[in-house]
């Protein structure tokens, strides 16, 4: 098993508070995390049919049960009647914390119910895929670049991740959606996450992918929203400042994972995606995963966004860390093009950032300006700016 860099988080969260949630698309490792964390804790799995009904009908006593050892309650947003319960059993000792440890999927459903019900009682961590710096040393070690081809979730960096990819689809489709209220049509969904493969990196033009589709802005809009908020997407919100130019309005998309990128793009080597025209959007979501997950780490309180004017001059990724901004320009390729590192200090005077950087896939760090650096991706695993 992987060491996570999440663990030290939730050992903080988990001393913190009663209770602790752990989000995470499905099959990301929240349930081992949780377990290897808790060696010794009580685990119920709620999507097991006998145990979600003794909790949906008894679920106080299901908890008092246990009371003498910690708890991992999975999929809770299986047992909506649970949360309540918790907040009552909570209350009666609330300066007691380490106490109850809940994995959930389904974000905006279980999100809202922590809102509505934990507010204050709960401390939330997000499970990202694996990252370079965590699959680096095993067991067993995984290079950074089969990484990049496979993406971060664990199961499909073992055996073919294509088949891995076509069966978790399968899955998010016939039970994850339906649980959400979402009655999904297969092969429109096939057909829209197939043009944001292809789109990656791009825009967001509702408008445009309906029209493809043959459906409304509105359905469009409802399917992206929930592939967001149950992690297949990201949608990166442009960076606003009061400057004297055009600036795009729309967010960019990312399909989150690029193991699931080239799944639908039909890629099963790096020299295959080393010859696709993808590869430049597909290392661009990639380094931008990589450096988000990296910052939420250690400073969770940093937004993210991407620059761009209507003429053309772009950052590709915006950390806003309050206190400062860093714009950081990505490239597939490995040159040291001052023209480049030209363009990103100009930009940078627009987004008030200090220090700009260009990460690529060639080795070596380069001084290109004094404000702006060259960096090889990899050779650094844990870096950030």
């Amino acid at each position: 098993m992987w060491n996570r860099a999440s663990r030290t988080v939730l050992r903080k969260l988990w001393k913190q508070f009663p209770a602790v949630l752990i989000l995470g698309p499905r099959q990301v490792g929240k349930t081992t995390l949780a377990k290897a964390f808790l060696p010794g804790a009580f685990y119920c799995d709620l999507e097991d049919p006998r145990t979600r009904s003794l909790f949906t009908s008894e679920p106080r006593f299901q908890i008092e049960r246990h009371t003498e050892r910690p708890m991992i309650l999975d999929e809770a947003q299986m047992v909506p009647v649970l949360f309540e319960t918790l907040r009552g059993v909570i209350d009666e000792d609330r300066k007691r914390n380490g106490r109850y440890c809940l994995l959930g999927s389904a974000q905006p459903t279980l999100v809202r119910q922590v809102s509505e019900t934990l507010a204050g009682r709960v401390g939330i961590l997000e499970l990202d895929p694996l990252t370079c710096s965590e699959t680096r040393e095993g067991p067993p070690s995984i290079k950074p670049q089969k990484l990049w081809l496979r993406g971060g979730f664990p199961d499909a960096l073992h055996g073919d991740f294509r088949q891995w990819w076509e069966s978790y689809l399968r899955t998010y489709v016939e039970r994850d959606l339906p649980h959400l209220g979402l009655q999904p049509q297969p092969i429109l969904l096939r057909r829209l996450l197939t043009m944001l493969a292809h789109h990656q990196g791009g825009l967001l033009n509702l408008s445009q992918f309906g029209s493809a589709l043959g459906v409304t802005h509105h359905t469009t809009q409802r399917y992206i929203h929930w592939m967001e908020q149950t992690f297949l997407l990201r949608l990166l919100p442009p960076y606003f400042r009061n400057v004297g130019k055009r600036l795009t309005k729309s967010p960019k998309v990312y399909l989150r994972d690029p193991g699931l990128l080239h799944h639908l793009m039909n890629l099963n080597t790096l020299e295959e995606l080393d010859n696709h025209p993808i590869r430049g959007g597909s290392w661009e979501g990639f380094v931008i995963e990589e450096i988000i997950r990296r910052e939420r780490l250690v400073r969770p309180h940093t937004q993210f966004f991407f620059w761009r004017t209507a003429a053309g001059a772009e950052v590709d990724l915006v950390l806003d860390r309050g206190n400062e901004r860093i714009g950081i320009e990505i490239k597939a390729g490995g040159t040291e093009n001052i023209h480049d590192a030209s363009r990103l200090n100009a930009a940078l005077q627009d987004i008030g950032a200090r220090h700009g950087y260009i990460l690529d896939q060639a080795r070596g760090v380069t001084a290109m300006l004094p404000q702006v650096e060259r960096r090889g991706f990899f050779e650094d695993l844990e870096w950030l700016p």
